[in-house]
């Protein structure tokens, strides 16, 4: 196989001003890392054929796969695939499958095709035509002086199901790669990336294949582990065999796999076990009710919550009691207990939880920003309460605390 050095060029002045994301890079490079090819440089350019040009001789300097993300348009300003055939010496040339599939959208859509449409269908001269099965302008790839180079379009709507589909196999079909590539992610909530990388330091150390690649993010890490081989049912030995090496070490710390989430897996067992759950949410201001019912299927197991977000509405709604709140506070161990106990209770739910706190900016009770208490009520069993000081923002403190309710739950329930 070829050793791959791969850039990939953003083509686009919004992304320059800022008005846009650069999404299409990420998604790209983890698409590439998983067929065993290595990104080495991302490149934003605006939409400018000079510089553009500039930005095409450096990567040719650097690298042998270049990929190239919009100016597929029909305006005057998609001008990558115009600019690209002038440094590569090559002619453009209408490719009559995609103007008939442009056709075909504007007949579908009972609207007349603009003579700038047909621009979208020209394609370089000698390219594999790449189709695009969710917009207009296909893609292409094509070989010229022992360099690949393929040009996607914009959108994310399009660029990915392109690439997914027909862009991947145009490489591993031009590079000769013949090992199946198989990626399984590991995702860890309640332990930080460092300590995390501490346990598992000599086994980080020794990767040769699989490999292991830790990633931290919003409160959690995840470990991508990546493994090599002719023969796929061999490399899912090898990533069973390197999970169960690590989650040895590490195991009660991992939820899930994948794309999951922490709340998303919270559902999934309590559906498993045939629970149900409500909220009593005063800090979080409704957050864990609004992320648990954003998943498909949690009437199943949701009963409802209460936003008692005032000691007037944690008395009177929830039967928080006066003397609590009164000698205790509202940001007390003793009021978590009540709100967990009562929300259980009033809606007859096997579990109930309760979040309540300083969210910021103020202190509130003499409790500094960032004081948190979070209660779990079970009937079979003794309520807990999880006492936590963060620091961060207001939004930060909420949202963590979300995502450690979730965990504190599912400790429970093991």
């Amino acid at each position: 196989m070829l050793e791959a050095k791969t850039e990939i060029i953003a083509v686009g002045s919004e992304l320059l001003l800022g008005q846009i994301v650069n999404s299409n890079a990420q998604f790209l490079s983890k698409q590439l890392a998983e067929i065993g090819i290595n990104v080495y440089y991302h490149t934003v350019v605006g939409d400018n054929a000079e510089r553009l040009k500039q930005a095409i001789k450096t990567a040719q300097e650097r690298a042998n796969i270049i990929i190239f993300t919009g100016g597929l348009g029909p305006t005057k300003d998609d001008l990558t695939k115009e600019t690209i055939a002038d440094v590569l010496g090559k002619k453009l040339v209408t490719n009559e499958e995609a103007l008939a599939n442009i056709q075909d959208f504007f007949d579908k859509t009972k609207r007349v095709m603009s003579e700038n449409n047909k621009k979208q269908a020209i394609v370089l001269e000698d390219a594999e035509v790449l189709r695009n099965e969710t917009g207009m302008a296909p893609g292409m790839g094509v070989e010229v002086d022992g360099r690949f180079y393929m040009l996607l379009p914009g959108p994310p709507s399009e660029m990915k199901p392109m690439f997914t589909n027909y862009g991947q196999q145009f490489l591993i079909n031009k590079l000769g790669i013949q090992d199946k590539i198989i990626s399984r992610v590991l995702r860890y909530f309640g332990i930080g990336e460092s300590k995390l990388e501490t346990d598992i330091e000599d086994i980080i150390d020794a990767q040769t294949n699989p490999t292991i690649a830790p990633l931290a993010s919003n409160d959690e890490v995840t470990l991508r582990l990546t493994a090599k081989h002719k023969d796929e049912a061999a490399a899912i030995k090898l990533l069973d065999e390197m999970e169960e090496k690590i989650n040895a070490r590490v195991g009660e710390y991992c939820y899930g796999y994948e794309q999951t989430t922490i709340m998303g897996e919270l559902k999934k067992l309590l559906h498993e076990k045939n629970l149900t759950i409500a909220a009593a949410e005063s800090l979080t201001g409704g957050l864990f009710s609004e992320q648990l019912t954003a998943i498909e299927g949690a009437s199943q197991i949701f009963k409802g919550s209460i936003v008692c977000y005032t000691n007037e509405v944690k008395e009177q709604l929830l039967k928080v009691s006066s003397e609590t709140l009164e000698n205790e506070g509202a940001v007390s161990a003793a009021c978590a207990t009540e709100m967990a106990d009562n929300i259980r209770k009033i809606t007859g739910s096997d579990i109930g939880i309760s979040f309540t706190g300083v969210a910021g900016p103020d202190s509130l009770e003499r409790h500094p920003v960032g004081t948190v208490f979070i209660g779990i009520s079970m009937a079979d069993r003794e309520t807990e309460v999880h006492e936590i000081n963060w620091a961060g923002s207001r939004n930060a403190v909420r949202t963590r605390t979300v995502k450690f309710g979730c965990h504190y739950v599912m400790q429970m329930l093991k």
